[in-house]
């Protein structure tokens, strides 16, 4: 549940506590700056600062703050509102759901002007360049315009510790790798600051996780031109930065989610994931022999060794989104089952292949492998991670 307060009242927005009845209704924004926050109490007055000295004289402008802090900062930020020459509203959320990128998009949704410039909460996105992002869009025409730390005149001098330095370079260079055709023209793909036309965002198609939400917009709501602005990424001013280690996994999560969007790539990270768990496997049919076991019964054994692998692996990486449809002892159950039956299926349709076919031995194994791989993604799939069929439907929801 969201708790909505404005201050003053914004584009037809009830106003909760303005500081002063104004004489003519506020101007309709040019653009909304949606600043997605997590604990930075210490950062709203500076921003907000920043914004009030270079936005308003340029473009008229509303600030959104999509909220999930566990401090003071929504308290901190109806303070602040008051001082403001523009409108601020600040959208608090009991759920985080998406994390940060979730919260943009609820900002998104709740935008009252035709560009939407979404920036951090930190002071690390200079607010002076906004009025640049939105003129960029409209003298070419674009309908995303990326401030970015890689082109002619960035820098990523606020990006502190040259851990830090080399984790946002590595993940450029993967994002970019993976999403070649969908990430032209865009030299800073992790950037959290930049300018999109409200018209060019379709809410209902993302799927955020995590932080890195232009990735998300690139891929899933790519607008047909796309330029860029030179930043210079600042010192952040306050409070501490939220990259970890668990954000960093996520981020990995969201990567793997977005690249197998397609069946087809869903079906070769499947494989991929299936080719990893004869690792296990082996390692415990060895084990199992050395310790005196007969190879039959162990080999039974350490295929359960490789399904759990396997299992672990879809859960964590390709199904993530899906789980919440069945139970994981269900699941669990369920997927055990197909991959053991698909050792049960190997054999009759290699004997029936070599037997009524005439196939050689070779090319029938290779032949069964391929099927029993095909039946055991669909089954996957369609018996394991789609959801239920509630009493009614004709057909069950399609998740992807």
């Amino acid at each position: 549940m969201s708790h909505e307060s404005t201050v003053p009242g914004a584009l037809g927005r009830p106003a909760v506590r303005p500081s002063k009845p104004p004489a003519v209704p506020p101007e309709p924004a040019a653009v909304t700056i949606v600043v997605p926050t997590f604990n930075e109490s210490g950062n709203i007055r500076q921003l907000l600062r920043r914004t009030a000295e270079s936005v308003p004289a340029r473009l008229p402008c509303e600030v959104v703050f999509v909220d999930d802090s566990t401090d003071d900062t929504p308290d901190v930020i109806r303070a602040a509102a008051p001082d403001c020459p523009f409108p601020v509203t600040v959208l608090h959320r009991d759920e985080p759901v998406g994390g940060l990128g979730g919260a943009v998009v609820e900002g998104i949704r709740a935008a009252g002007a035709d560009w939407i410039v979404v920036m951090d909460g930190d002071c690390q996105h200079p607010p002076s360049l906004v009025p640049e992002l939105v003129a960029t869009g409209e003298r070419t025409k674009a309908g995303l315009v990326v401030a970015s730390r890689y082109t002619r005149g960035g820098s990523r001098a606020g990006l502190a510790g040259g851990y830090r330095v080399a984790v946002s370079r590595a993940a450029t260079w993967l994002t970019k790798a993976l999403f070649p055709r969908r990430l032209r023209g865009i030299s800073d793909p992790m950037s959290g600051f930049f300018a999109i036309r409200r018209a060019e965002v379709t809410a209902d198609a993302l799927k955020p996780l995590g932080y890195k939400i232009l990735l998300e917009l690139a891929v899933r709501d790519r607008p047909g031109t796309v330029a860029e602005v030179p930043f210079v990424f600042e010192e952040r001013f306050a409070g501490e930065s939220k990259s970890t280690a668990r954000e960093g996994l996520r981020f990995l999560r969201h990567l793997v989610g977005l690249r197998t969007a397609a069946p087809l790539a869903r079906m070769i990270v499947f494989g991929l994931i299936g080719l990893s768990g004869f690792v296990p496997n082996l390692a415990a049919l060895w084990a199992l022999t050395a310790a005196g076991m007969h190879y039959l019964p162990a080999e039974i054994v350490a295929n359960q060794f490789g399904v759990a692998w396997n299992f672990l692996l879809l859960e964590r990486l390709l199904f993530h989104d899906r789980r919440r449809h069945r139970h994981w002892a269900d699941r669990t159950l369920r997927f055990a089952l197909i991959a053991n039956a698909d050792l049960v299926l190997r054999i009759p349709l290699i004997a029936l292949l070599v037997a009524q076919f005439g196939l050689a031995v070779l090319p029938a194994t290779a032949l069964a492998l391929v099927i029993t791989f095909v039946l055991r993604f669909a089954g996957t799939e369609a018996l394991v991670y789609l959801p239920r069929r509630r009493r009614g439907d004709r057909h069950p929801r399609q998740v992807s």
